[in-house]
């Protein structure tokens, strides 16, 4: 398995992350930094609890239920296998 998995940035909301995910077909995001460095990962699951909280609204981004620092299990094994630069085109929110 390589880091070439959709890549985002944390200003993302967090509906645009699920349907990003969903139409991908894959459980996780890894969101890069400014200079493309993959700083952390998120899965579809951890999303669909902050969805369903009574606080959610469809502006939530991904930086605001980031506020701790972490590393999920999914990019604790992807920084073992692989650099998180690839050469290959990644998914990027603008």
């Amino acid at each position: 398995m390589d880091a070439a998995g959709p890549r985002v940035r944390d200003d993302m909301t967090v509906e645009v992350a699920l349907s990003l995910m969903a139409g991908a077909g894959v459980e996780y995001l890894l969101l890069c930094d400014g200079d493309d460095q993959c700083t952390r990962s998120i899965t579809r699951a951890e999303l669909a609890v902050h969805r369903g909280s009574s606080t959610y609204t469809d502006r939530l981004r991904l930086r605001d239920v980031l506020a701790e620092p972490f590393a999920s299990p999914v990019f604790s094994r992807l920084l073992v296998r692989a650099s998180c630069v690839s050469s290959s085109p990644g998914t990027r929110s603008t």
